[in-house]
């Protein structure tokens, strides 16, 4: 299958589905990653447009761990508008360009704003990308497909509706995140946590919840068009 997985910043992937993307990567699956945003504002030193080199470059390397593909940004951090055509005019574009059979992306009532708009420009693309006289710079449609959020930062408001188990690859997910550095020195300064542990933890919990060691979660979108008797994720 054809897996698009759409974030807001580099290492949010990392965070919270890297585990699934792993298992997607060895069922045999092609996904495809991508982060709207730059990144260009998460540090409390580094300015913006030399912390934009070194988020690609971070980015780049957490990919390769698993061998995924993954495009450039769109946006710089904050600037990110659902409601902006032609913004969501190139998420369309990405998503005919991937042809997905199904996408992971932020949940709408995630927390922070990057991310929410991230989350409604998916829904909104994905739907608009079937229409075939809706026109892009990519021509050609794709069916409308289903949608899965995954967990957010500290799992608030957030339960989830399935699970995938990670237990054999938690040291994949962690190798990839520990390949955002500048993140893990911002989120020692900005919040006062150990990332790498913080992480950790919450898959462990997630895999409480679902009988495994350590697990990710997700919710499904529910809505005409977007559901399937199979399960997609692995």
């Amino acid at each position: 299958m054809n897996v698009l997985i759409i974030s807001a910043h580099p290492d949010d992937i990392e965070i919270n589905c890297a585990g699934t993307a792993a298992r997607l990567i060895k069922r045999g699956d092609r996904i495809t990653l991508c982060n709207l945003c730059s990144g260009s504002l998460g540090h409390m030193v580094i300015k913006p447009a030399e912390l934009e080199k070194m988020r690609i470059e971070e980015s780049e390397a957490a990919a390769k761990i698993i061998g995924a593909k993954r495009l450039p940004f769109i946006s710089s951090d904050l600037e990110l508008y659902y409601q902006d055509k032609g913004t969501r005019d190139k998420v369309v574009d990405i998503i005919r360009k991937a042809k997905p059979d199904f996408i992971i992306t932020h949940h709408p009532e995630d927390y922070m704003c990057d991310h929410v708009a991230v989350s409604k420009l998916v829904f909104d693309a994905s739907f608009c990308a079937s229409l075939p006289h809706y026109e892009t710079k990519i021509d050609g449609v794709v069916p409308i497909c289903p949608i899965y959020y995954m967990d957010n930062l500290g799992g608030f408001n957030f339960e989830p509706t399935e699970y995938v188990d990670i237990s054999k690859e938690i040291e994949t997910k962690l190798k990839m995140l520990s390949c955002h550095q500048s993140q893990l020195a911002w989120m020692k300064e900005h919040d006062g946590i150990d990332f790498t542990e913080t992480v950790k933890a919450f898959s462990k919990t997630r895999g409480l919840q679902a009988g495994a060691a350590y697990a990710e979660g997700f919710i499904q979108m529910r809505g005409w068009g977007r559901m399937t008797t199979r399960r997609l994720l692995p």
